[in-house]
């Protein structure tokens, strides 16, 4: 009987604290496979460990529990608590979210953190306003363009089906004579093998997880820009947690940030090499085509600054320690 005693009262311990754990689910854009997803989880089990098993944080990937083009609206909206999305996939909401997708303004992994930390203050601000709370961002490899052929200049994309994923991809398009068709990474495969799409911008990352040498033969290394991830919670959720939860998401974050880049700047090289050894042409733009693009990135550059307004020049100024 006090056997007895003693094993129900740890049961009752026990489903005390079962019972005071919260579960978070967080629904994100990318496949498992991805080094995005990855450091999600890594940042889900940092969690965890800080918070003593208190906050679970389950990760979802590749648009399992929510497509990605639906992640910010139902972390806004308490759907789910947490998530992952594309930054700038929000430009249309406000001019600000696209400060990354400016061509060839930041260029480079160092260029694109002076970038971020220069936008960080004033995106958590327009966040916050929107019920959102910013906990990490992490960026993707240096955008580059492919093709099924062979691309000397922008005349030689003309009418070519491009795939965009955001505000500045469709513009791209539209300055270089391409139709365009948003398609998130989830549904690329098919739109490629269905002929929807014939073209893209996208990083290293994407034509490796995707061995997309079996649909395009060219990936031409333009380093046209850095976008980032970026990883959200629920204002009213966030707020719920007692300060120790809310400490170890920042903490948690905070770390996850560092190691997400880490891995992304360690990662640029392998991919450009296996998109190589899968048989692809990966090479840097030739002189018209350079040319070519810099003259689209001069002309989306100042649309970007007019539509974001005095955000805008206050990132740029601070971007270029003005």
């Amino acid at each position: 009987m006090k056997r007895f005693t003693v094993l129900a009262a740890g049961l009752l311990l026990w489903a005390g604290a079962a019972h005071a754990a919260e579960k978070w689910n967080m629904p994100t854009a990318y496949g498992n496979a991805n080094y995005h997803t990855q450091n999600a989880r890594l940042f889900a089990k940092a969690v965890g460990v800080c918070t003593g098993g208190k906050l679970e944080i389950v990760v979802h990937g590749g648009g399992s529990l929510i497509k990605g083009g639906e992640i910010k609206r139902a972390v806004q909206n308490g759907k789910a608590p947490i998530g992952e999305r594309l930054l700038s996939a929000h430009q249309n909401e406000n001019a600000v979210f696209g400060f990354d997708s400016v061509p060839l303004l930041a260029t480079s992994f160092e260029a694109s953190e002076k970038l971020w930390r220069a936008t960080k203050g004033r995106l958590t601000k327009i966040l916050a306003a929107q019920n959102l709370v910013l906990l990490y961002s992490v960026p993707w490899p240096p955008q580059g363009m492919y093709f099924k052929r062979a691309i000397g200049g922008v005349s030689d994309m003309r009418g070519i089906k491009f795939r965009a994923y955001n505000a500045a991809t469709a513009r791209f398009a539209e300055l270089a004579g391409m139709p365009s068709v948003h398609i998130e990474l989830a549904e690329l495969e098919p739109a490629l093998a269905s002929g929807k799409v014939e073209a893209y911008i996208s990083s290293s990352a994407t034509g490796y997880e995707l061995k997309q040498w079996k649909h395009v033969s060219h990936f031409y290394d333009t380093q046209a820009w850095l976008p980032r991830n970026y990883v959200f919670a629920n204002k009213r959720a966030f707020e719920a947690l007692d300060a120790h939860a809310q400490n170890c998401l920042r903490s948690s974050a905070l770390l996850a940030e560092a190691a997400g880049t880490a891995r992304a700047r360690e990662l640029t090289g392998f991919y450009l090499e296996q998109l190589a050894a899968g048989g692809m042409s990966v090479e840097k733009p030739g002189k018209q085509l350079a040319a070519d693009l810099e003259k689209i990135g001069e002309i989306m550059s100042a649309e970007w600054t007019k539509a974001a307004g005095a955000e805008g020049a206050a990132i740029i100024n601070a971007f270029r320690g003005k």
